[in-house]
């Protein structure tokens, strides 16, 4: 079974726009066709329902395939869905790095369809979601090959050298760890809303524990099974990275913290289970020790303890739960899929919680 990628979402994700989210077909096929004459015919458009971020669209013309980015309506945090700033990320990767789609065209007119945008190509891949895709099945020692594979191309990234990619100055790099936490604080109490905890403790911890180390380096800021592309033809084998728009010059343990957060084992409690989005529960994956060990074998990078980094990847899923069900509480969005989101975020408060009661034994 194939799947799309340079999106979100399988082939099956991608369906009829939903409410209030409808892309003016007619006004980005003129816009595009100045720029990409070769373009024939008018696109079929559709939008991937996988997504709870950017808003993704596949356009399908009679001779090429591509997919279109645009931020979400409403309430939003500006650096986190800034297209231009993505669409230069992934240019001027894609000579260093492998592993992510061509760029081909980026509007700043508004006026277009109401909002910033860019579209790219579309690759043609796998790309793994709640449960694997029905028909395929993966022994144990394939699972553990995909899961390497995986991290491998987080640790590639890691070593890419920014300097020589020109993307040096695309964040001040020293201090990071401190702006993480001050910034994702802030974004959390900008979107809370009365269903939810205040989080004071838990920054409080994070502040007063702040590693006295850190590396700087190239960072996805969201790196996931379900942003990574795999070959149709070997599932365990990985084509592309999606959804660059957090990416930054960072720490790289802290990306390894964002991963974590989504890393839902199968031994976990029934909560973690309910909300899992990647098949990290299969038989031959790694836990989340494992995912941690390896890293730190394969990188060098040995952290005097995680937990710091876990309870900063579970803050900042629940920061940006948060702020898709602030969009959701408001008004800004009719996606039924965000309607509980705050029952997350109280989880996740209590997995940081907890976490931080084990550190301190």
């Amino acid at each position: 079974m194939s799947a799309i990628a340079g999106g979100n979402g399988s082939r099956e994700d991608a369906r009829a726009a939903r409410s209030g989210e409808e892309l003016d077909a007619a006004a980005v096929d003129a816009w595009l066709k100045a720029r990409m004459p070769h373009l024939r015919g008018a696109p079929q458009v559709t939008q991937y329902t996988g997504g709870a971020s950017n808003w993704t669209y596949r356009l399908l013309y009679d001779n090429d395939d591509l997919i279109l980015r645009r931020p979400p309506a409403g309430k939003k945090a500006k650096s986190a869905h800034d297209m231009g700033r993505e669409f230069r990320i992934q240019r001027a990767l894609m000579p260093v790095y492998p592993f992510v789609p061509e760029m081909y065209a980026h509007c700043e007119d508004e006026s277009v369809i109401g909002a910033e945008f860019y579209v790219m190509q579309r690759l043609d891949g796998l790309i793994l979601r709640k449960n694997l895709p029905r028909g395929l099945e993966l022994s144990s020692e394939q699972v553990r090959g995909l899961c390497t594979r995986v991290l491998d191309t987080l640790i590639a990234l890691h070593q890419v050298d920014h300097r020589a990619a020109g993307l040096e100055q695309l964040a001040p790099g020293a201090g990071y760890t401190q702006r993480q936490i001050e910034g994702w604080n802030k974004r959390y109490r900008d979107a809370r809303t009365w269903n939810v905890p205040s989080g004071g403790k838990i920054i409080d911890w994070l502040q007063a524990n702040l590693p006295q180390d850190e590396t700087i380096c190239l960072t996805h800021n969201d790196f996931r099974f379900d942003n990574v592309v795999l070959d149709a033809n070997d599932p365990t084998r990985v084509v592309g990275v999606l959804d660059w728009e957090l990416a930054t010059l960072g720490d790289p343990l802290m990306d390894v913290g964002n991963l974590l957060a989504y890393w839902v084992q199968a031994d976990d409690d029934f909560l973690a289970r309910d909300t899992r989005r990647q098949p990290t529960h299969l038989p031959g994956m790694f836990t989340r020790r494992e995912v941690m060990d390896y890293y730190s074998e394969r990188t060098g990078l040995r952290p005097r303890s995680w937990t710091f980094y876990e309870v900063y990847g579970l803050f900042r899923l629940s920061a940006i739960a948060q702020q898709i069900y602030y969009r959701y509480h408001h008004g800004q969005t009719r996606n039924p899929a965000f309607k509980r989101f705050w029952l997350s975020v109280n989880y996740l408060h209590w997995r940081c919680r907890r976490a931080i009661a084990r550190e301190r034994g």
